[in-house]
Parts: C-alpha cells; structure tokens; sequence
C-alpha cells in the first residue's frame, strides 16, 4: 500500500470513529426524547432525524452547503467571526458522515427504548429513583443491544459516506480524500488496479469492524 491509499484509510476511520462519538451521544438523547416525551412537534422532529436516510446523500449535503457553506445561514458567521470555514476540511467529512448516520441509531436506539418494560420502569419511580437515575440505570442498560447495533450501524454508514462529503469536504488529495471518495477518484481517472484493491480493503475493514463489533455486544449483555 502506498501512502495515499495509507493516508485514505487512516482519514476514513479517523472521520467514522470521530462521527460515530457524536452520533452515538446525539443519538441517544434525541431518541430518548422520541420514545419518552409527548410533545408538539415531536412528529415534526421525528421527520427531521429520519430525512437524511431517505433523501440523496447530494441532497443531504446541498444542505449542509446552504448551512455551514462560507456563506450559509451558519457558516457565515463563523467565517466573519473567525476566519475560517468548515468547507473543504476533514472537520466538513465528520460533519456529513455524523447527518446521515445520525438517522441509523435514532430509530435503531428509540425502537429500544419503547420495548422496555414500562413495568420496571414505573417500579423503578416507585423506589424513589428519579427521571435521569431511572434512565441510567433501567432503560438505557435495558436497551443496550438496540443501542450497540445502532452504533455499529452508524459507524459502518460512516466508513462509506461519499455523496454528502463529496458535496461539503471535496475531493483534496492528501486532505479530504476518504476512501470512498479516493476510489470514485481511481476510477475517474482509470486507476482500476489500484480501484479493486481500495475497494477490497475498504470491504474487508467492515466486515472486519461489525465482526468485533458483534462479538463485543453479544459479550456485554
């Protein structure tokens, strides 16, 4: 392997595993507000988690343009403020692979969290314990195998996010090229040779990733 396909490699676990950390506390929180609260607007809110999986990832990331850009809605202000835009950076491949992997542990970890018996949970406020303590200790450990696979789930999405981080992060050799985009790069270019290795790789690191993942959570419960 030479050092871009090293450097690929290293960026693509660097961004999903970066990703994956805020996505699962995120992710967590939204979906326990989703299960347990009745408010108005949850269904709108609800919608709002669930977009990213259903709509184009370039849709996804037009946007996160139209938001974070250097002169979106959100984006402007930092740049004015700072200098600096999250544009064409690493930080804008973590911000694209956190929107669409955020969806996965949302309905994955709030489908867990609605199947815990609200028995235990009621005899749980009963003891004395409050909203937070009984949350802690009744329905997230009740719902760790929902919300591991949701991890697992978001890391993989993460590891292979390409439409939303092309659209924000672009295609910088040496900089922003994850090994998604790297491959699209090879074979643009006819770089089949070094194409089938990458894909083959990147391949193999997944599977290698939700094997260890899967032994881990079937080792905990």
């Amino acid at each position: 392997m030479d050092s871009s396909v090293l450097f690929s490699m290293r960026l693509s676990l660097q961004v999903a595993s970066v990703a994956t950390f805020f996505v699962v506390i995120v992710g967590i929180a939204a979906a326990y507000i989703l299960a347990r609260k009745n408010f108005c607007g949850k269904e709108v809110l609800d919608i709002v988690f669930t977009l990213p999986l259903v709509l184009p990832p370039t849709v996804t990331g037009y946007y996160l343009i139209i938001l974070f850009g250097r002169k979106g809605m959100v984006g402007r202000f930092i740049y004015e403020w700072t200098g600096w835009s999250i544009m064409f950076t690493w930080y804008a491949a973590v911000l694209a692979s956190f929107v669409v992997a955020l969806p996965l542990m949302v309905k994955t970890a709030q489908a867990a969290i609605e199947s815990v018996d609200k028995n235990l949970i009621n005899a749980s406020y009963t003891l004395g314990h409050s909203e937070f303590e009984t949350a802690l200790k009744v329905i997230l450990p009740l719902a760790k195998r929902g919300i591991m696979a949701g991890a697992v789930l978001s890391f993989a999405r993460a590891l292979g996010e390409f439409g939303a981080t092309l659209m924000l992060a672009g295609d910088l050799p040496g900089k922003t090229d994850t090994m998604p985009i790297a491959i699209y790069s090879l074979a643009g270019s006819g770089e089949w040779s070094k194409a089938n290795w990458m894909v083959v790789l990147l391949t193999l690191m997944s599977g290698i990733f939700l094997y260890f993942a899967n032994r881990y959570s079937k080792r905990i419960m």
